[in-house]
């Protein structure tokens, strides 16, 4: 920080600043010191409450948070964290009531340490909301602790600056002028200057010409952008606002769509096939190519008093074309064919070779006990959806029945403990049951597709694309325009041109070599050191 601020023409500067704000002499060193073109102009050397503040906890926090390396290392740690996000699944989209398991099952050791360490519900985790927080306070306070001083140093230039401070800069010129020429030198370049849509100043004997400054402002107004546009983000977090879920749909079922009160009918999942002579030629597969996928729902809105279902309407969902009711929108992601629904299984007597009768286990809500007339009972003492062995113990995956198992007891006059028998996906275990007298054996499944549907609804969508649209406008300001100054000043019979740019150096010394030969200026290729 500079103790310092006076100025050699008397002006006192608040502390921190570092250009004189009445002549635009360096107050850090001698000017005498500074090679040509390399004037801190950045913030016009204006003070920042960064350089100026240290002593109390809060200037502390606003210093951390105001320095561009901690804005970028935060975005940094969040990109990479979203990245990792990507990896595998995340829990909304597993198909599984026991998530663990899935993601093991699907992944090996890097899914159950993927799951124990959070990262399958990470964007709704707690660390990554204050990652996106602590981004936005640093928007905020950088853009501040910024844009502040530059309004005011812009908004305050003077025209008339020290003709060392227009010596310094990267392109500028100087030559001795005769008495009497003075006027007719000045009328010249701002004559010159003009034709170039210049705004021309004029105090005395000097000349300053802006265009261009709203460029200054590109970043700002994406940084304002970017705010707004995790400001929106973060109001996801208010419920309400928004649902992104996954829900599978067999046909036939109706089931609450989570987090809404709506309920969701599956009255028809079809898919269809490009007829082979049909089939785009771009498709290079083996066998059938699909065309669509389509599920025929049902929506109702749920009575909150006694539950009853009130029909909304009916549609037909197809891929990139969701079911649209207020901010609800539910769309077509995924489709299993031909998923088991129901068993009809058949008792056989061993002894007699006599069927004793047939009975249909639902495989979603199975009957504990299945009753025939001769007083014969089967009853279910365990039920796998999805079955597997783990450590060489029966467990299920999920509650989809995927691979469904039972375990039956056959409970008989003569034999009222029952014998038991395993039945894997229909099929006997023969090796389990080889000694029972009593046999069940598949007799028939019934099949149903089975429709994947995203259920979303994002009140935030309006104030993400504006902060989206403000934050494209700021990259277009601040890539197609440039804030160009000249300043022109007559000291000792002696013209000082200089002149600075934010960018385009090439472009501002071509401009301005037509501006100087009307005054027989040469503007150097390079800066003199």
């Amino acid at each position: 920080m500079i103790e310092n601020t006076k100025c050699t023409c008397g002006h006192n500067n608040p502390v921190g600043t570092l250009l004189c704000e009445n002549c635009g002499r360096p107050l850090d060193k001698d000017a005498e010191g500074i090679k040509q073109g390399e004037l801190n102009m950045r913030y016009e050397g204006a003070a920042r409450r960064s350089q100026t503040y240290k002593k109390t906890l809060i200037d502390r926090i606003w210093n951390f948070f105001s320095s561009v390396k901690v804005a970028v290392i935060l975005i940094l740690i969040t990109l990479v964290a979203s990245i990792v996000g990507t990896i595998f699944p995340q829990e909304r989209y597993v198909p599984a009531a026991n998530k663990e398991a899935w993601y093991e099952q699907q992944y090996g050791v890097w899914g159950e340490v993927y799951y124990k360490l959070g990262l399958g519900d990470m964007y709704a985790s707690w660390w990554y909301v204050t990652l996106l927080a602590l981004i936005g306070i640093s928007l905020v306070i950088c853009s501040l602790d910024r844009v502040v001083p530059l309004y005011k140093a812009l908004k305050n230039q003077r025209v008339k600056k020290d003709v060392a401070f227009i010596d310094k800069q990267r392109v500028a010129a100087s030559r001795h002028i005769s008495d009497g020429e003075e006027e007719t030198v000045l009328r010249r370049l701002t004559e010159k200057l003009s034709e170039k849509r210049y705004n021309v100043r004029r105090d005395g004997n000097a000349l300053l010409a802006e265009k261009g400054r709203i460029s200054r402002w590109g970043p700002y107004i994406n940084h304002i952008g970017l705010i707004i546009f995790l400001l929106g983000t973060l109001m996801r977090l208010i419920p309400g606002w928004y649902l992104d879920e996954y829900v599978w749909l067999r046909e036939g079922e109706t089931a609450d769509l989570p987090g809404t009160d709506y309920a969701l009918k599956n009255e028809q999942a079809i898919i269809k096939f490009y007829d082979p002579e049909e089939a785009p030629e771009s498709q290079n597969l083996e066998g059938q190519i699909v065309e669509q996928y389509e599920t025929h729902v049902v929506l109702y809105k749920k009575d909150e008093q006694d539950g009853g279902l009130e029909e909304i309407k009916s549609d037909v969902i197809l891929v990139n074309h969701p079911l649209k009711h207020e901010d609800l929108l539910v769309y077509q992601s995924g489709f299993q064919q031909s998923q088991p629904v129901s068993l009809k299984l058949t008792l056989n007597d061993n002894a007699s070779g006599k069927t004793i009768g047939t009975f249909d286990v639902n495989l979603d809500d199975p009957q504990p006990t299945y009753t025939f007339d001769n007083g014969i009972k089967v009853e279910i003492l365990e039920y796998y959806p999805d079955f597997a062995l783990e450590d060489n113990k029966p467990t299920t995956r999920s509650n989809n029945p995927n691979r469904p198992a039972f375990v039956f007891n056959v409970v008989t006059p003569e034999k009222p403990e029952g014998e038991k028998s395993w039945v894997i996906s229909g099929l006997n275990l023969d090796e389990l049951s080889e000694n029972n007298r009593y046999d069940i054996a598949l007799a028939d499944i019934e099949m149903v597709n089975v429709s994947g549907l995203m259920v979303r609804m994002d009140k935030s969508l309006p104030i993400i694309f504006t902060g989206a649209g403000i934050f494209m406008v700021g990259v277009v300001i601040g890539f197609y325009w440039q804030h160009r100054r000249v300043w022109v000043g007559i000291q000792d019979r002696t013209l000082h041109f200089g002149a600075h740019t934010n960018k385009n150096w090439f472009g501002l010394k071509k401009e301005l070599r037509d501006v100087a030969d009307v005054v027989g200026l040469d503007i150097p290729d390079k800066p003199s050191t």
